[in-house]
């Protein structure tokens, strides 16, 4: 009896060993850089860690269709490498000597990307499946709606042009009053007093010391004596 479960347990070894190996029929390759992700907090890959993937591809497995009854059993991974790297491959459930389509698997793991990689604090740059393609983030929608921002932007803009119009009205009627102005001060200072004596318009003498009057030179010309 026990060598026939020693016999069974070699064979089964035996067909696990065909099944996972590099390069091999629905085959995953997976790199991971822990150090790079985690730095000093980085944790180290051991068998707890191991077992903790292999749980969290049959988790993908059983997601990705309800009626699948994936076991942590049928996650098998070889040639696990120091740096760490390794290949898995997802047996059948059914069979377990047969592997599950690498569609199915490749669709189960892009489906819950984002839990298998909070699962060891990675991303998916820092957590790689090498022949399945990143999943892309969903776009982050603005919590203030497209529109009510450009709506916003356009009526600042209108704001600004009428403040900016209104200031450079009151600068130009500044302007204008005070050119008014001095032009008025200037024509005050040039213009020539005029008032009227007995009637007839007179121009004010400039009453300064030395400053001979016109009337009185013509006289003394006049009488000149000999």
């Amino acid at each position: 009896m026990l060598r026939a479960l020693l016999l069974t347990v070699s064979v089964v070894a035996i067909a696990h060993a065909e099944l996972c190996k590099p390069d091999a029929q629905n085959a995953f390759k997976v790199r991971i850089s822990i150090k790079t992700a985690l730095g000093d907090n980085a944790y180290a890959w051991d068998a707890s860690e191991e077992y903790l993937f292999k749980a969290m591809v049959a988790f993908a497995m059983r997601r990705y269709s309800s009626k699948s009854t994936t076991q942590i059993s049928n996650v098998l991974l070889c040639n696990v490498t120091d740096r760490v790297s390794f290949w898995f491959v997802v047996t059948d459930s059914s069979k377990n000597v047969t592997t599950v389509p690498g569609s199915e698997v490749e669709a189960a793991i892009r489906m819950n990307r984002n839990r298998i990689n909070s699962a060891f604090l990675l991303s998916d740059k820092t957590l790689q499946f090498l022949k399945i393609t990143s999943t892309l983030s969903p776009p982050v929608e603005p919590s203030t709606p497209v529109w009510l921002i450009v709506f916003g932007v356009v009526l600042c803009l209108i704001v600004a042009g009428i403040v900016f119009l209104i200031v450079s009205g009151i600068q130009k009627h500044k302007k204008k009053n005070k050119e008014s102005t001095e032009r008025e001060n200037l024509e005050e200072k040039v213009e020539v007093t005029v008032t009227l004596e007995n009637g007839i318009p007179c121009e004010v003498l400039d009453l300064k010391p030395g400053h001979i009057n016109g009337v009185f030179a013509a006289d003394d010309e006049r009488f000149t004596s000999l």
